[in-house]
């Protein structure tokens, strides 16, 4: 009599390969005429990508891509949350500023002098309102004071190789 066979049933893949999602990949870049695209601009003339690459390797074009770069490195580094809110105060102060100046025209105002200015010395609401603009100044001054350092080292903490 025969021996039995020990078999396990390896189990279902749920997930596509590599390959699989390589080959759709491509194919719906056919299908949506990226492929063409591609191909016709590659095959129409290697003017383009001289002038592509030379483009991109000035000095000036790379310093703005390491500018944009570092943009978006600082805006990541700020919650969203906080972002929202500033953006939405600095909306409101430039909502505020034209209808403001329009009535300062309009009603002729001269200048506040001596007790106008001692007059506001005193004003509590305009303390409370400036008092988030000294701590942005403080802060800017404080940054501004730190020696400058390559970005590559304030970002990940290797030095330059310059």
């Amino acid at each position: 009599m025969a021996e039995r066979l020990s078999y396990t049933v390896p189990p279902t893949r749920t997930e596509k390969t590599a390959q699989e999602a390589m080959d759709e990949l491509v194919e719906n870049l056919h299908q949506h005429g990226f492929l063409r695209l591609a191909n016709d601009a590659i095959k129409a003339n290697n003017d383009i990508g001289k002038l592509l690459v030379s483009g991109l390797n000035r000095p000036g074009t790379q310093s703005a891509m390491q500018n944009i770069s570092l943009i978006l490195m600082t805006l990541s580094t700020i919650p969203p949350e906080r972002l929202n809110h500033i953006l939405l105060a600095l909306r409101d102060a430039a909502m505020a500023m034209k209808p403001a100046s329009d009535a300062a025209q309009q009603e002729g105002h001269a200048a506040p002098g001596l007790r106008g200015v001692l007059h506001l010395l005193g004003d509590e609401k305009l303390w409370q309102g400036l008092r988030p603009l000294f701590a942005a100044l403080e802060a800017f001054s404080a940054g501004m004071q730190r020696e400058e350092e390559k970005p590559i080292t304030r970002y990940s903490g290797k030095p330059s190789n310059e």
